[in-house]
């Protein structure tokens, strides 16, 4: 059946080998991603590497809840004049880390948060009621939401979490334009990705909902606002840890998550999978108290509720 699922981050990295071998493996597949600028070439290139030319673009800067939702009514508008198949899933896997935790949005919200938590909140509230069953949502997320040496190899501190409205706020602590607070704000965001999905597993039972944990994959440019060092280790040394059971080459993780995307593998909604297995997650992820209260202030700052 001809089908089309909706993608943030898929320009680069993890994202862009996923969307090729989703497209590869699916001649069924629409597939239509978020940029923040003109995408032709970008949409080009997709449709060159996977042979499969069925994909489009949406501009949405994911920084901007104004262009998040004018991007959530233009998929609406191409669904209902039949430009596209039924929407059949959605996939957040655009993230952001940046050096600190004090720059805000032209919303005024924080940088990291805004993008990696509240953009996919709201392009999932209003694509959500479009979706036709079966369909599959899943939210990258990462392991760096642990906050153990095992998970993250010390290289990025435990999340902190607050109040959800304390989280939207860029933070005036005294070390809040640091690196290490702008990865704190990293891996807090990444927990709540997992709070969302265990709240929309329980808001959307006709949808599957998963959080995916592509686990350490060197090369992404996810540390590219740091510094020279930072961005020199990143590029030139951490990609050789591919080659250890420590770390994972970004094709490998790409054909994860193109699998995921496919369906695969069959997992309970509101699953953590880590990799190509489902697993637990932290025990800190599982607090439905927690859940509750970031949907309903993701749907204040939002403009839901």
């Amino acid at each position: 059946m001809q089908h089309t699922i909706v993608m943030t981050g898929a320009s680069r990295g993890i994202g862009y080998a996923a969307a090729v071998e989703a497209l590869r493996r699916s001649p069924d597949l629409h597939l239509v991603v978020t940029t923040r600028g003109p995408g032709d070439e970008l949409v080009a290139r997709l449709a060159r590497d996977s042979g499969n030319p069925q994909v489009g673009w949406v501009g949405a800067e994911l920084a901007s809840l104004a262009c998040v939702r004018a991007a959530a009514e233009e998929v609406g508008r191409r669904l209902d004049r039949g430009t596209l198949p039924p929407l059949t899933g959605f996939v957040g896997n655009a993230g952001l880390q940046v050096t600190g935790a004090d720059r805000a949005t032209v919303d005024g919200l924080e940088t990291t948060f805004a993008v990696n938590v509240l953009a996919h909140h709201l392009l999932l509230r209003l694509l959500a009621e479009r979706m036709t069953t079966p369909a599959r949502v899943v939210l990258t997320t990462s392991d760096t939401h642990f906050g153990d040496l095992r998970h993250n190899l010390g290289l990025v501190p435990a999340p902190r979490w607050r109040a959800p409205l304390e989280l939207a706020r860029p933070s005036s602590a005294a070390d809040a334009g640091t690196a290490t607070a702008g990865r704190r704000a990293y891996a807090t965001s990444k927990l709540a990705v997992i709070h969302l999905v265990h709240e929309l597993a329980r808001r959307l039972p006709e949808v599957e909902v998963v959080a995916w944990n592509p686990g350490f994959v060197p090369g992404t440019e996810l540390t590219r606002d740091g510094g020279t060092l930072t961005r020199l280790v990143a590029r030139h040394l951490l990609p050789l840890l591919a080659r250890t059971p420590l770390a994972v080459d970004v094709v490998t993780a790409g054909g994860h998550l193109a699998s995921l995307i496919d369906g695969r593998p069959v997992v309970a909604t509101g699953a953590y999978v880590s990799g190509d297995a489902e697993e637990r997650s932290s025990a800190e992820s599982y607090d439905v108290a927690r859940e509750r209260a970031l949907w309903e202030a993701a749907d204040h700052l939002c403009g839901l509720a």
